[in-house]
């Protein structure tokens, strides 16, 4: 059965890299956890770093959170909707929000339930994912202000999560320049310029983030310590926290081509014959995940000598030419994972799960 894996020295040595990185730079920062899927035993590791703050997009994960760790602010880090605001009221003590009337909504239920729920104001810069416009944000905040049991917090921004705009000098002063002026318009406070995700890292290394961002959302950064601008990882951190094994199901010498007349597969792809390819086999090894569990895309193999093949709802084919590594049925292939192939996995209840 493939498994993956959580090794905990690993993922304290991240966290305390990014830790320091952040006290350095007089920046506040929260742990996202969405990629968790909500799985217990990996959420108790994250919170038992002593982090105070974490960030979901799942009200089920911020339930579970609450329930590991009650002093914990929980943040919920997608515009809500409609139908989630009683819930997101009593799970998450903070949300994203970009429409005026899912902040009233809010504010009515905090009401009944004699809470203070802070929002954090999403800006769009460029990323055309959500955020207010900022030809409207001041009406936007002046309707907000009013609003009873609702208290701004911050104001905030994603980028390079939709369509691939980076994160800038430009852009970030220009975010700092909107809460100087919604706080100096309305005399109000906003204690957050949220602008800061792992893709925002590497500006902060370089002395090139504005002082006025000071507070960081971090998810892929702390599991795989990822450099996200220059494709590499961090010097210092470890790009494993999460691996994957899965195990060898068969291994047989097969022709390259296959035999008989050739259609789409389930998946709507079609092969093409290499006429070189005629007369070679090759070994053929399956593994015992499949599409169902992650796309091949994401996978990283230790042994960059074998080729996938493909796949199936439930297996994955590769090919590992000669076997000149003497693989056998039982063995574990090891992985490293890109973000999205973590996440599809641990969200699969067929992927078993451990900590080392």
């Amino acid at each position: 059965m493939a498994y993956i894996t959580l090794n905990r020295a690993k993922l304290k040595k991240n966290y305390e890299y990014l830790d320091n990185l952040f006290k350095e730079n007089g920046i506040e920062w929260a742990i996202v956890t969405k990629m968790l899927c909500g799985y217990e035993p990996y959420l108790k590791e994250v919170l038992d770093l002593g982090i105070k703050e974490v960030c979901d997009a799942r009200i089920s994960n911020l339930k579970k959170i609450k329930k590991l760790a009650p002093d914990v602010q929980t943040v919920y880090i997608k515009p809500p909707a409609k139908r989630e605001i009683e819930n997101i009221v009593r799970y998450a003590d903070a949300s994203f929000n970009t429409e005026y009337r899912t902040i009233k909504l809010l504010s009515e239920e905090a009401k009944k339930q004699n809470k203070l729920h802070k929002v954090i104001i999403m800006i769009e810069l460029g990323d055309l994912r959500e955020g207010v416009m900022g030809d409207t944000l001041m009406s936007f905040y002046e309707s907000i202000f009013k609003l009873p049991n609702i208290k701004v917090t911050g104001i905030g921004s994603n980028l390079n999560c939709l369509h691939g705009v980076m994160p800038s000098h430009d852009k970030f002063i220009q975010l700092s320049l909107y809460e100087q002026l919604i706080e100096a318009k309305f005399n109000q406070k906003i204690p957050w310029v949220t602008g800061g995700t792992s893709v925002v890292i590497p500006l902060l290394q370089i002395h090139q983030l504005p002082k006025g961002i000071n507070h960081f959302r971090v998810g892929e950064t702390l599991y795989f310590g990822t450099d996200l601008v220059n494709h590499t990882v961090f010097e210092g951190m470890e790009p494993d926290v999460i691996r994957l094994y899965a195990e060898i199901i068969e291994i047989t010498r097969k022709p390259v081509v296959p035999i008989g007349t050739l259609e789409a597969n389930p998946s709507g792809e079609k092969f093409e014959v290499d006429t070189n390819d005629y007369g070679r086999t090759t070994h053929r090894a399956i593994l015992d995940l499949g599409l169902l569990d992650i796309n091949s895309d994401f996978l990283i193999p230790e042994d960059a000598s074998f080729e996938f093949v493909g796949a199936s709802s439930d297996m994955l084919v590769i090919d590992i030419d000669d076997n000149d590594q003497g693989y056998k049925v039982g063995d574990l292939i090891p992985f490293d994972l890109k973000y999205m192939g973590a996440l599809t996995l641990l969200n699969s209840e067929y992927i078993e799960k451990k900590v080392i």
